[in-house]
């Protein structure tokens, strides 16, 4: 195995590859993943490595089952064309992203985006998350995906999961913001606010643990407004209305993104 990082894996390692992406004449390692799938536990102990080794994990998936595995081992993957995400308020690119994603007619707009429709209802307040639940979730988490989809270990040399994305050169939202490094500041926030952590990455998917979901729909529904902006695809493709969205975060420790 071919090791591309300067820090040493912090445990030992199934068999593997560095990615490496263009830099002007020379190559640069992007990321190290596994030739098969990510042994069971491993996530874990190398999430729980983290503090000390810098490398964040990630469970990663192809768009189809194959040999090429995109965007992972096809050459998909574009560091350069992202920015710095400290560059960028969340707040600021969330209320850009809702306010031009409604529909025009403005009736239609009411009825799928009530009870806001078109007016951006601002940040949804923090959850009190516990000491020590966020990295339990994520761990939970992973283990789940783990048993029911075709994911191979990748290892990022990043601060968290949002700044892996940026580091990796992911593009997955491209048909709605071509930036990752926005994406990354708003997982950023909501890391933050909520514990939420990054554990999975398709090539236009992303899944997310959280500690803390909200408990009514009331506590829901802000926090849908984010969603939405941040992937309009969960409402325009999918559950139909905010109101709607909204209902399945109560309660729920998962939140799974996809852009079309």
């Amino acid at each position: 195995m071919t090791w591309p990082f300067d820090v040493a894996p912090p445990v030992a390692l199934p068999p593997g590859r560095p990615v490496v992406g263009e830099e002007g004449e020379g190559e640069r390692p992007l990321l190290w993943i596994s030739d098969g799938p990510a042994p069971a536990g491993l996530w874990e102990q190398l999430h729980r490595a983290h503090p000390q080794s810098g490398l964040w994990p990630l469970l990663l998936s192809p768009l189809h089952d194959g040999d090429d595995f995109r965007p992972w081992l096809s050459g998909e993957l574009y560091p350069d064309d992202a920015s710095d995400p400290a560059d960028h308020d969340p707040a600021a690119l969330l209320r850009a992203w809702w306010e031009p994603e409604g529909p025009e007619d403005e009736d239609e707009s009411a009825k799928t985006l009530a009870p806001y429709g078109a007016a951006w209802p601002g940040l949804a307040p923090a959850a009190a998350v516990p000491e020590g639940a966020a990295d339990a979730q994520a761990r939970e988490l992973a283990g789940a995906v783990q048993s029911f989809l075709n994911v191979r270990l990748g290892l990022v040399p990043a601060a968290g999961g949002a700044q892996a994305l940026v580091a990796c050169g992911w593009s997955g939202p491209l048909n709605h913001e071509s930036d990752t490094a926005k994406i990354a500041a708003v997982l950023t926030s909501w890391e933050r606010r909520f514990g939420a952590q990054v554990v999975e990455v398709g090539f236009a998917t992303l899944q997310l643990s959280v500690p803390t979901p909200p408990a009514t729909l009331a506590e829901a529904l802000p926090l849908a407004a984010e969603h939405v902006a941040f992937c309009p695809d969960q409402v325009y493709q999918g559950a139909g209305t905010l109101t709607a969205y909204a209902e399945r975060l109560v309660g729920s420790h998962h939140w799974y993104f996809w852009w079309d």
